[in-house]
């Protein structure tokens, strides 16, 4: 029976899915998520942990004896047991295909759509709206192929049961108010069976599904975006000046002293990314720019890019502040399934969400199944490959060969 230690940090739903699965199979699982056992952002990145786990994330599983695994869904398959893994190989190839289903189909449109409502993500109502589709799709799946079974796969919970579920909680928690999942009745009593399981409740603890699709909140936004000091200001010459300067020197430094509120709705992700230590922005060097990548991306999102989008930017961008490369992935023979490669393309911008602020991309998957490539256009801030200034970055970006493009060539 399997026995060890699962590294995370607290209510990580992808951690969950090891939790249940050891549930089920009685495996001996401890669970580091606090101090002293883990500190999410400083055990994970101190050496002896990147000594196991190279890439630094988490969840992370280390085995009584040493054998140590990452991935979430490599860590529950471990710690399953061969009823969860699918009691024949046909079961097994089922139990597969809906655990790359909840990865591929679910998780890329459930984030866009709710992590905008957790503040943590700009609304972009174009990307939303398409999101809405995609779940709207991928309930249907479920709800069709629940239509005559109980559970995913045979007549008990598997790990597939488990790994959907999972990938699926956010969305009921904050967005499928009940006039949204109406139309997919089989797929909510699974839903519902699921998390009342004992081994379920064990690890999620009550779920309270949502009574209002919750929106985007641009205060909750703004507030948890990363503050910057301002400019000092100027001190008054009189005397009453001073003494108001003063008082409210005193009150900012008693306000500064008071722990913040602790953000309800925030994501579990993102709650323990904003606990990371500060690091020095890799661009405060660079001298203020004209030209503003937000207001860009927004003319991208929300309108035509070819009468809109594109002239905005010839005309704003600043050649001297920004650069433009052109990046390939250098391992075409390894794409195999179209799917798997868009996840090496989103899986990549998530990884360089705190890099958005400074940059621009479109990537493309080009071709069918196992004959395809990966390309595209990268605007950065500064004349440098972005990807060497932050270590944090740096994850994917060996996979792909870099060009700087010159601005005003016709290419």
């Amino acid at each position: 029976m399997a026995a060890g230690t699962l590294y995370t940090y607290p209510e990580n739903w992808r951690a969950f899915k090891a939790q249940i699965a050891a549930q089920y199979s009685g495996a001996r699982l401890k669970v580091a998520s606090a101090p002293p056992a883990f500190t999410f952002g400083q055990t994970n990145r101190s050496p002896a942990f990147l000594g196991n786990f190279p890439l630094g994330k988490v969840p992370a599983f280390e085995a009584d004896d040493g054998f140590c695994l990452f991935e979430s869904n490599a860590i529950a398959y471990y710690l399953s047991n061969d009823v969860l893994r699918g009691s024949s190989p046909q079961a097994s190839a089922q139990v597969l295909q809906w655990v790359s289903f909840a990865d591929a189909e679910i998780i890329p449109p459930a984030s866009t759509w709710v992590f905008p409502t957790l503040g943590i993500m700009q609304y972009n109502k174009q990307a939303t709206e398409q999101a809405k589709e995609e779940v709207k799709r991928a309930l249907a799946v479920l709800n069709q192929h629940l239509n005559t079974r109980t559970f995913l796969v045979g007549e008990r919970v598997t790990l597939a049961d488990i790994s959907v579920v999972c990938s699926l909680l956010w969305l009921f928690k904050q967005v499928l108010e009940p006039a949204f999942r109406q139309p997919f009745p089989n797929m909510n009593r699974w839903f519902i069976t699921c998390i009342n399981q004992p081994q379920f409740k064990a690890v999620l603890g009550d779920v309270k599904l949502c009574d209002k699709m919750a929106q985007f909140d641009a205060k909750k936004f703004a507030e948890m975006q990363p503050k910057r000091d301002g400019a000092p200001k100027k001190e008054k010459a009189s005397k009453e000046g001073g003494k108001q300067q003063e008082k409210k020197e005193k009150k900012e430094k008693k306000e500064e002293k008071k722990a913040p509120e602790p953000e309800e709705d925030m994501d579990e992700t993102e709650a323990a990314l904003a606990s990371e230590p500060k690091t020095k922005d890799p661009f405060a060097h660079l001298p203020k720019s004209t030209f503003v990548l937000d207001e860009f991306k927004r003319k991208y999102s929300n309108e035509d890019t070819l009468t809109v989008a594109l002239p905005h930017f010839w005309e704003h961008f600043d050649r001297e502040g920004f650069s433009i490369w052109y990046g390939e992935y250098r391992f075409p023979e390894e794409l195999t399934q179209t799917f798997m490669s868009c996840n090496l393309i989103t899986g990549m911008f998530q990884r360089l969400d705190k890099l958005r602020k400074h940059a621009f991309a479109s990537v493309i998957l080009f071709g069918t199944n196992n004959d395809s490539s990966i390309s595209g256009i990268w605007v950065f801030r500064g004349q440098d490959l972005a990807f060497t200034l932050s270590e944090d970055w740096q994850v994917d970006y060996e996979s792909y060969s870099w060009r700087k493009l010159d601005v005003d060539s016709d290419e």
